[in-house]
């Protein structure tokens, strides 16, 4: 062994005893927190931070550097300890682990400027080195390189084995992952307890190279990193064995997952571990040339013929392929449904940018935020239905606030007779519930085309609603649509209720206006196709003045328009009246069940007659 790889071992080593004294110390500080499971990854994280990334500690924004995602992100404070060595945190922070005002949560968060989506609802963090390292790779044409430390226990997640798969598929090398194989859960042993080998056959069996190894010795730990530096064809996964709580008392042991140590306990844990010998410590740089992208210009306008019948989900192909010829950061990831959600438009005319994610929604997700974080602007579509899969990788992107943008068509009963498994009836209340997401439901083709654009721009995340029927086009193609707002498409002084609907159900709305309208019966109409933000300015004068709103929605009552616009304007008297899908549907022609499940035009009518005497 040369001299020069004894001082590496030895650095590492020493780095490693500060790294677990970090995270002892922090916790015990807070009174709680994951010590043991920061002590089995210490050494793992000593070599990864000062051996294999190369950063630049003092640029977290640059496009050239290594990432690294803690998808274990309860064993936080170990990463807060390894950026405290690399002189990106004071140590005595460390002491304010878990505190309202610091920036080192107990699950790794965004507040702190290196990390890029938030960890911690485990079998996540994958997904998003991926999205990682599709940029690197195919975007940025960089040599930067994507880390992900998982536990053993989340390995049971079939996020992680979607992830698996597409990593491979891509033959991402410049995706390595560590597996930190310390046999303990959370309440009991994890799957396969202590044998690596299932682990590595079914990485091996999804194409990767993978390396089994002693996740406490300093020589194997960096060995197996040159070994997966070398690698040019495949992503490549480190299963490293370790103990639980490692180089203490609780080692090995159960019980002690979540637990912070008292005074005592710490004392003794300490004394274990041992005073670690002053080191040097350096992180290798990044180089290579920073990645240069055009800036963005104004997409061409819509172009349609009012009276014309368009999908609204055909508009959002169009629209996305308008924003590539003009946006080189926008990119488009599908689920195998881009015959049916049209984003193959961009495919085709932009095959570099568009990623093919194959019947995985949830790892989809993931590698979206991935991307986001490299500030791309990523453009996610499948069915609507199928988000509720990823509706937790959604939620934590909530907590992220990557400003990942997502298109779900095939919305409500309108679609027909593929039947309930293919209807989205609850994707706007799963949507609305995520913090600062813009919801929005276009009603023919300019409007979506219009929204797709302002998604773009907005600085945040966006779900859109499409639909899989041709409607009319209502507008003209010069029509603007600011997130936040809606359009009144007739009104008068005398009208005795308003009706406020977007998609499917504005188009019956407009047909029980001209109905009522030969009856002498004035309804006003607003098209709501902001949900959130919502115009409560608009629906508020349109409820003094009409002393009635009537919603109509192609979505079940909960979560819905509906429940939007009583929150709105409060509900003021209950004189919000709800149309929404009252049952669970089935296999039928469109209008059969628009009109089955109560929101036709002729349910509208009856609504109104009953209503208005």
């Amino acid at each position: 062994m040369g001299d020069n790889l004894v001082q590496i071992l030895s650095n590492l080593e020493n780095i490693a005893k500060k790294l677990r004294i970090h995270s002892l110390r922090a916790t015990s500080a807070a009174g709680s927190g994951h010590p043991s499971s920061c002590l089995s990854a210490a050494d793992l994280v000593a070599a990864l931070f000062f051996y294999a990334m190369r950063v630049d500690p003092s640029k977290p924004e640059d496009p050239r550097n290594d990432r690294f995602v803690l998808s274990k992100g309860h064993a936080a404070p170990l990463l807060w300890g390894a950026w405290c060595e690399a002189g990106v945190i004071p140590e005595k922070e460390l002491l304010n682990l878990r505190k309202i005002d610091s920036n080192l949560e107990g699950h790794p968060t965004p507040r702190f400027p290196w990390v890029d989506v938030a960890t911690g609802s485990l079998g996540q963090g994958l997904s998003v080195a991926v999205g990682q390292a599709l940029n690197f790779r195919f975007l940025d044409k960089s040599d930067a390189r994507a880390f992900v430390l998982m536990g053993d226990g989340e390995c049971a997640e079939g996020s992680v084995w979607e992830a698996v798969a597409l990593a491979a598929h891509y033959h991402l090398n410049n995706l390595i992952a560590i597996v930190d194989a310390n046999c303990l859960g959370q309440s009991q042993e994890t799957m396969y307890k202590c044998d690596p080998a299932p682990y590595a056959k079914k990485f091996e069996a999804a194409g990767w190279k993978t390396i089994i190894l002693d996740g406490h010795d300093m020589k194997s730990i960096i060995a197996a990193f040159d070994e997966a530096f070398a690698e040019k064809s495949r992503p490549t996964v480190l299963i490293a064995e370790t103990k639980k709580g490692a180089g203490t008392f609780m080692e090995g042991k159960e019980g002690w997952h979540g637990k912070a140590l008292n005074p005592e306990e710490l004392k003794k844990a300490l004394q274990e571990i041992g005073e670690p010998a002053s080191v040097k410590k350096e992180i290798s740089k990044p180089n290579g040339s920073v990645p240069e992208y055009a800036a963005p210009k104004e997409p061409p306008a819509p172009n349609y013929t009012i009276g014309s019948a368009v999908a609204t989900r055909n508009a959002y192909g169009e629209a996305l392929k308008k924003l590539g010829e003009t946006n080189p950061r926008v990119v488009a990831l599908d689920g195998d449904t881009k015959n049916s959600t049209y984003s193959e438009k961009f495919m085709k005319a932009f095959p570099d940018r568009f990623f093919e994610c194959f019947i995985a929604e949830q790892n989809m997700v993931g590698v979206a935020q991935g991307l986001a974080a490299r500030k791309k602007i990523p453009f996610v579509s499948t069915f609507g239905a199928f988000f509720s899969r990823a509706f937790d990788q959604i939620r934590m992107g909530g907590i992220s606030q990557q400003p990942v943008k997502f298109c779900g068509s095939h919305a409500g009963v309108s679609i027909g007779e593929d039947g309930p498994s293919q209807m989205a009836l609850e994707d706007l209340g799963m949507m609305r519930a995520i913090p600062k997401m813009a919801v929005l439901y276009p009603s023919d083709p300019v409007a979506c085309e219009r929204l797709v654009f302002e998604a773009c721009r907005y600085p945040g995340m966006v779900y859109i609603r499409t639909g899989r029927a041709a409607t009319p086009v209502i507008y003209p193609n010069e029509t603007q649509f600011p997130i936040g707002g809606c359009k009144v498409l007739h009104q008068s002084d005398k009208d005795c209720a308003t009706l406020v609907a977007a998609g499917i159900t504005l188009h019956e709305s407009l047909k029980a206006y001209e109905i009522l309208k030969k009856e002498g019966i004035p309804i006003r109409v607003i098209d709501l196709y902001s949900i959130k933000p919502i115009d409560t300015k608009t629906l508020l004068e349109a409820f003094y003045q009409t002393g009635l709103l009537i919603t109509v929605e192609d979505h079940y009552p909960e979560g819905g328009l509906g429940e939007a616009v009583s929150a709105a304007v409060s509900d003021e008297g209950g004189r919000v009246v709800r149309l929404a899908v009252n049952q669970i549907p089935r296999s039928g022609k469109p209008q059969e069940l628009i009109a089955l499940c109560g929101i036709s035009a002729k349910h509208i009518v009856e609504k109104v007659h009953a209503l208005c005497r």
